[in-house]
């Protein structure tokens, strides 16, 4: 449960977040504070609509064993359950 900081936070939760990772209370209270604050992104394409080259440098971003040998929907399954 996070800590309730009156009117001038709009989402505590996101407020508190941001503070543990270190920043500043003005710029964690003008994040937390924004209209979408708490949001998803879904900003990114879908794996599928990727070549397989793309989807080959996210699994090496991201560490994944194996990867060279896998095709493009193995790379996606992979990405996926990482």
């Amino acid at each position: 449960m996070s800590k309730d900081h009156g009117n001038s936070i709009k989402n505590d939760e996101q407020y508190e977040a941001l503070r543990d990772q270190g920043m500043s209370k003005e710029k964690a209270a003008r994040i937390a504070n924004t209209k979408d604050s708490g949001a998803k992104g879904g900003k990114a394409s879908k794996y599928e609509d990727r070549t397989k080259e793309e989807l080959y440098k996210k699994a090496q971003e991201v560490g994944i064993d194996g990867r060279s040998k896998m095709n493009k929907e193995e790379l996606i399954e992979a990405l996926r359950s990482n």
